[in-house]
């Protein structure tokens, strides 16, 4: 079967999104009739859907989207606002790790967490100045993975405030039941040297965490000392660059923050159903 394109949405990714959008309520007692000349007839929620997933797969304005295809593009826009605010693309998310912990298991044995700047040059919320680009505008998007890079918490905020700052609203921020560690195995904790103080320790430790904070270059060292020894933090280096192969995401130009985090959170959402494997059947994302 031929891969689906990055924006299209698969039968078995849509019976999944589907049941989230909400309904648009009507007046029961009032008779509704379409005016003559009254415009197009809505897009289907499929379609409102894949045009959102276009915006996010290849960063393109939204004035570019392709009408022809998607329908209105302020429309789209307004649909993504009102599920947004509805907590759709949180509840997705939510779903997709919930049905990836049923089929695959999530490694909490071993978490890494670690933040990434982007330019942000028309937020006008979550902002700050970025010290690594000039001092301009910036935002900070700190991401909390499992062993195999899974997103499990994203928090957003200026660039110009430390990774530290955001640690406990990262930790705290897990949107799944995270188990109990009294009868199961202990939960490690992976950082790096930005994390290195008694502050960061103690909400590691408040938090029933074993911590691994690294300074730079100690794994290197310790892998020349053990071959045997295989490095853990590197994972959210990897769900970083996930996140950035969606276009919308690696520049930032939404002002307000819950549009931003809105496309997180669905970005999150898709490299989870991504990474879920069923025997014999085809990648709920492509198909």
């Amino acid at each position: 079967m031929k891969r689906l394109v990055s924006w299209k949405v698969s039968d078995e990714f849509r019976v999944r999104v589907e049941p989230l959008i909400p309904k648009r309520l009507r007046n029961a007692g009032k008779a509704y009739q379409r005016k003559a000349g009254g415009g197009r007839k809505p897009q289907s929620p499929r379609k409102i859907f894949e045009g959102i997933m276009y915006g996010l797969r290849t960063g393109c304005q939204g004035k570019a989207l392709p009408n022809s295809e998607f329908g209105s593009s302020s429309s789209v826009h307004q649909y993504f606002l009102d599920w947004e605010a509805a907590g759709v693309f949180e509840i997705l998310w939510k779903s997709g790790l919930l049905e990836y912990e049923d089929m695959e298991g999530i490694a909490w044995e071993w978490q890494s967490l670690d933040g990434a700047m982007v330019k942000a040059p028309l937020a006008v919320e979550a902002m700050g100045k970025n010290p690594t680009d000039r001092g301009k505008n910036g935002c900070k998007r700190s991401i909390l993975t499992d062993k195999k890079g899974v997103p499990l918490s994203i928090v957003i905020s200026g660039a110009n405030n430390h990774d530290v700052k955001l640690l406990a609203a990262t930790l705290d921020g897990i949107i799944i039941e995270r188990p109990n560690d009294e009868g199961d195995k202990e939960q490690n904790l992976c950082l790096d040297a930005g994390y290195v103080g008694i502050q960061a320790k103690q909400e590691v430790l408040d938090r029933a965490y074993v911590p691994h904070i690294r300074p730079r270059g100690e794994e290197i060292e310790e892998k020349a000392k053990n071959p045997d020894f295989k490095p853990k933090r590197w994972i959210v280096e990897v769900c970083h660059s996930w996140f950035n192969r969606f276009r919308k995401i690696l520049v930032r130009y939404e002002k307000k923050a819950r549009s931003y985090i809105g496309l997180l959170m669905l970005a999150a959402a898709v490299i989870v159903f991504r990474k879920i494997k069923r025997q014999n059947q085809p990648n709920i994302i492509y198909g």
